[in-house]
């Protein structure tokens, strides 16, 4: 589909969607001056043009048992990623992985419920390469979204 061109109305949809993707049509409409109708129709341009990838809730990890956020360096050999790949996509601990620069090739945020598990967990990874593991005690600022325009 063809990237469409954002003005001002769709950035600030872009923008209040980021903070709150559960806002009625209705409220959504009032904030941009514009009908209920004409804001679907942009909410589902900006989907299908990919500016608007899901929808998600935001989950509070430690309340469902997940006390252990880390962030895991990985260092894996280019020939190793056809293997990596797929691994990592069925870990379910693992939040997100990153390919990067520097000593490491990967970066994974992981949950888990203890220490143990996520002991575990890097000798499995150890398979690609050395690890580096460093443990989360508090965030500050967490997948809070970007701001979109001037």
């Amino acid at each position: 589909m063809k990237n469409k061109e954002l003005d001002n109305i769709d950035i600030k949809i872009l923008n209040i969607l980021q903070r709150d993707a559960r806002i009625s049509l209705k409220d959504l409409a009032s904030k941009v001056y514009l009908s209920s109708p004409a804001v679907s129709a942009r909410i589902e341009a900006l989907e299908k043009t990919g500016y608007i990838l899901n929808y998600q809730a935001k989950i509070n990890y430690i309340k469902v048992g997940y006390n252990i956020k880390a962030m895991i360096s990985l260092e894996v050999e280019p020939v190793e990623k056809e293997t990596f790949y797929p691994y990592i996509k069925k870990c379910n601990n693992v939040i997100e992985c990153n390919c990067v620069t520097g000593d490491y090739s990967m970066l994974l945020e992981v949950v888990f419920k203890n220490t143990m598990e996520l002991d575990r967990f890097i000798g499995e990874l150890q398979r690609f390469g050395r690890t580096k593991t460093l443990i989360v005690f508090s965030t500050s600022v967490e997948n809070r979204g970007i701001k979109i325009g001037g």
